[in-house]
């Protein structure tokens, strides 16, 4: 959301599901998890010693604990009205220029841009003699097997509400809408070779948090 917030977007819907009552507290009490404060136990007062805030406005929707990803979407559709939105997972971060994002999917006049990232391999590669099972040679961590992927940070117009089924959570958005968009010619990759990475598993929680405290997180652009 900071990411998003240094490009001017403060305006955010969040897609709430299992445990979603401990992100609307967390939201209602922003102001106080995020400052310094006083509580004067003898009369219940609460004094804030520092106004820490965000030009934000947050809406939080119950979208269902086992809804699949493009019921989500589909049930958001009328708080975000007709007008181009953005779309993510939330689960991933990347140094990219969400302005320029805006501006190439309006230029390609597609109902959808997804950001398309080439990943870099998770495991050293060896080349083995199959004949006495000696190493040849070793490569460590090499770029990935060349196909894009979909990185998670999207550019939609309206009309993508239409490639969803109503009444129906357990659609899939990567399935069955983005396959029908693509099909028909209107959906555009913007392609990202700066820095991305999910938080997938266990590993890379450390490797994130490791970035993060030791002052190289690509991604803080704030």
């Amino acid at each position: 959301m900071k990411i998003y917030s240094y490009y001017g977007i403060n305006e955010f819907i969040i897609c709430c599901g299992y445990k979603q009552y401990v992100i609307k507290e967390y939201f209602a009490n922003y102001f106080r998890h995020n400052c310094d404060m006083t509580v004067d136990l003898s009369n219940n007062s609460t004094t804030i010693l520092d106004n820490h805030s965000e030009n934000w406005k947050v809406t939080m929707i119950d979208t269902g604990v086992n809804t699949m990803t493009g019921g989500r979407v589909k049930r958001i559709q009328k708080y975000v009205g007709n007008e181009c939105f953005l779309l993510t997972y939330g689960d991933g971060v990347a140094d990219l220029d969400i302005s320029d994002t805006i501006k190439v999917h309006k230029e390609s006049k597609a109902i959808l841009s997804l950001t398309a990232y080439k990943p870099h391999g998770k495991f050293g590669l060896l080349d083995i003699s199959s004949e006495t099972n000696m190493v040849k040679s070793f490569l460590e961590k090499p770029d990935g097997d060349g196909n894009w992927i979909n990185a998670g940070f999207f550019v939609c117009e309206p009309k993508v509400f239409d490639y969803i089924p109503a009444n129906d959570d357990s659609i899939v958005f990567e399935k069955q809408p983005l396959e029908s968009i693509a099909r028909d010619g209107k959906m555009y990759a913007y392609k990202h070779c700066g820095f991305w990475k999910p938080m997938d598993m266990l590993r890379d929680n450390i490797e994130l948090n490791e970035m993060w405290n030791n002052g190289k997180a690509p991604w803080k652009v704030w």
